[in-house]
């Protein structure tokens, strides 16, 4: 299997504008994603995961290393990243349909071409019936959907997703995983995946890299050997909960050591 997404040596500094003092947010992050594999990224809070994702998105220039893209170095944002929020943020006045083309538009895709494409994956994302309803006119992760799809129609190389479902409901974000897997096994792409929750990353992922505390760093990277295709019932599974508190050790130590917590007190996330 081919490296699709590398980053070497990644640091990012930033400047404090009230005391001028240079803050490390990331520090010699290595990470390999290879072609159609699905790595998320877990930490503490503030470790850097969204700023990481954001100088793979080419947003934030790095200060120290390089990130590369089929080995060609990655110094803007491009057509082969395509970046999923954790806000829809789909245009108020524009449909379902209207929406996922906008894309396309902006790059003189013809109509009828755009229009295809767009009907293409909006059935994908299970939106069927749906296109010429407006943003109000649905659920949370129906938007999300729409947001996905407005992503794929642009048939990026890699998705980069920043918790794309962390302001749904307990219930809507279980569901939206499973459909997220079913898409990604149809959309065949690679995708690098935030998320705070720690079975999220399991149950979607083939491998989860843990962030230390600030300065963010790759502490350590789990293969999760978990059978596909998944169902949500896997998360009852003894195995599942073994990786689960690997991984909760892991992000618990990094806790401690950056707050001086004891054990007892460190609280559970």
């Amino acid at each position: 299997m081919a490296v699709k997404l590398e980053a070497r040596g990644i640091r990012l500094d930033y400047l404090r504008p009230r005391t001028t003092i240079r803050q490390a947010a990331l520090q010699d992050v290595d990470l390999q994603v290879m072609e159609g594999e699905f790595v998320s990224i877990v930490g503490p809070s503030g470790c850097g995961k969204t700023t990481f994702l954001s100088v793979v998105d080419g947003l934030i220039p790095a200060t120290a290393g390089t990130i590369t893209v089929d080995g060609r170095p990655v110094n803007k944002p491009g057509p082969d990243r395509a970046m999923v929020f954790q806000d829809a943020s789909l245009l108020p006045w524009r449909s379902v349909l209207k929406n996922v083309v906008y894309g396309l538009e902006c790059q003189k895709v013809g109509a009828r071409e755009a229009r295809e494409r767009a009907m293409y994956f909006i059935d994908m994302v299970g939106l069927s019936g749906f296109e010429q309803h407006y943003p109000h006119e649905l659920s949370g992760g129906m938007q999300q959907r729409v947001n996905l799809a407005r992503a794929l129609v642009m048939d990026p190389q890699i998705l980069l997703m920043d918790e794309p479902f962390a302001a749904l409901d307990a219930q809507t974000r279980e569901l939206m995983q499973e459909e997220l897997l079913q898409i990604w096994l149809k959309a065949k792409k690679t995708v690098l995946f935030i998320t705070h929750q720690i079975d999220e990353a399991i149950f979607l992922s083939d491998r989860v890299a843990v962030f230390t505390a600030r300065p963010g760093r790759v502490k350590k990277i789990l293969r999760i050997d978990l059978e596909r295709p998944r169902k949500l019932a896997l998360k009852r599974n003894p195995r599942f909960h073994e990786i689960e508190d690997e991984v909760w050790t892991l992000i618990q130590e990094e806790v401690r050591g950056d707050s001086g917590l004891s054990a007892e007190n460190t609280p559970k996330f």
